[in-house]
């Protein structure tokens, strides 16, 4: 525990509330590359604690940035959380009790912590010229991340945890003018990558963009299809909302209790898997991560929760508060698996759908979508005819009956996923 949370546990041990303190450090470097030129490099510096205090069944909260308060200004962040619990009408349902954590593997990498930001800044340089190197008619650009941060969690009932993890994150974007192509590509890992990644990176939005410059719209078309990793984390997303606490809870989801049946697949949230971007130990509110199992062999079994509005819905937190030290928790997922089925999809013939965007336009609740089709392509005897611009329409719900994943996982950054054949509409 960091010195200025032991005194300010101090302050509120005198105060008679149950409290939570929430602290962050850490720091990032982020260079912008446009046009195979270096543009922005960026290093940023950030640290606070957040507190929540409950008061009567009523949560206060403030915060304060830096890690070196004086007296006076911890003294004032608790006066501040006690007497916005007083007049607070946000319900306290209690912090999490202290419990069982196992510590996640491979989330930090001191090659990532210890670099100097000018050799960051190097290997940024690199990657601006790797993409000169690697470029024909496209125009390239792309981002590089590298960052470092530890976040702890205390309070009143025991909890005391703290954990460092580091992060590298690589985008590559290609455009091509004449013939109109986009390609794009994006990674994240929790520790320093080889050159080879750039290089991937760099070849997938090239590859992506040339076969954009050649799609055409397809003729409206409805039947089996084959969606990618990436079209499917747009419809997971569409679908997930109604798996969120908060939505089961105030009725905006779909489903009131587990227990409804969604198709034949099985989704997994799981923080705890080795080396992934969204993997921890615990989450924002000190509860440990977990496996939670959201559709098992078609059936909704459990919701996504933090510790309030697990209490709320008579269940056990799944370890899903997620939050800065500016913010209460909310809920949110961790590495999110469509786990893999028996049959290969590497070499299905026919409609695939690679890329969709707009499910922001979508309506949860109903499952109604349509989303433009970023890019598609058609397979007849092992040639490929790419498309875009028509629109994938429908009904998640009826969607996710048809679900048949493949077993081949592919990663995009914590989603992972198979292809999957659906019955869809083209239009």
């Amino acid at each position: 525990m960091i010195e200025a949370v032991e005194r300010l546990v101090k302050l509120l041990e005198r105060e008679n509330v149950e409290w939570e303190v929430f602290y962050q450090f850490g720091r990032s470097g982020s260079f912008r590359i446009e046009r195979e030129t270096l543009e922005r490099s960026q290093r940023k510096f950030y640290s606070g604690i957040g507190l929540r205090v409950g008061l009567k069944g009523r949560l206060g909260f403030s915060y304060i940035t830096g890690l070196h308060p004086s007296e006076e200004e911890l003294k004032k962040l608790v006066e501040r959380a006690v007497k916005l619990a007083k007049i607070s009408e946000v319900p306290f349902r209690g912090f999490p009790a202290s419990g069982r954590v196992n510590r996640v593997k491979g989330i930090y990498d001191g090659e990532i912590d210890e670099i100097p930001f000018e050799e960051a800044h190097k290997l940024a340089l690199e990657y601006a010229e790797l993409m000169r190197e690697k470029k024909g008619k496209e125009t390239l650009s792309g981002s590089l991340s590298l960052a470092v941060g530890t976040s702890g969690v205390v309070n009143s009932n025991g909890i005391e945890l703290e954990e460092r993890s580091t992060y590298m994150g690589v985008s590559a974007y290609a455009v091509l003018s004449e013939p109109p192509g986009t390609g794009s590509y994006r990674q994240s890992f929790t520790s320093l990558q080889p050159v080879e990644e750039l290089e991937r990176a760099v070849e997938k939005a090239i590859d992506e963009a040339r076969l954009s410059a050649r799609a055409r719209k397809l003729e409206p078309y409805s039947g089996e299809l084959v969606l990618e990793s990436n079209a499917l984390a747009s419809i997971m997303e569409v679908f997930l909302s109604n798996l969120y606490g908060d939505e089961v809870y105030h009725g905006r989801s779909r489903f009131s209790k587990p227990g409804d049946e969604v198709g034949s697949f099985t989704l997994v949230d799981d923080s705890t898997l080795p080396e992934l971007p969204g993997s921890y130990s615990f989450d924002g509110e000190g509860s440990p991560g977990q496996r939670t199992v959201l559709v098992g062999d078609g059936i909704v079994r459990n919701f996504l929760l933090d510790h309030t509005y697990a209490s709320f819905l008579g269940m056990e937190s799944t370890g899903n508060a997620l939050r800065t030290f500016r913010s209460v928790p909310y809920i949110g997922t961790s590495n999110l698996i469509l786990e893999p089925g028996e049959e290969s999809l590497e070499d299905y013939e026919g409609v695939i759908v690679r890329k969709v965007f707009g499910e922001h336009t979508a309506n949860p609740v109903s499952g109604d979508f349509s989303l433009t089709v970023e890019l598609g392509y058609v397979v007849e005897n092992g040639e490929l005819k790419p498309f875009k611009d028509n629109m994938l329409v429908g009904n998640v719900f009826e969607l996710l009956r048809t679900l048949k994943p493949g077993k081949e996982i592919e990663r995009i950054s914590s989603f992972l996923s198979p292809r999957a054949i659906v019955e869809g509409r083209l239009v």
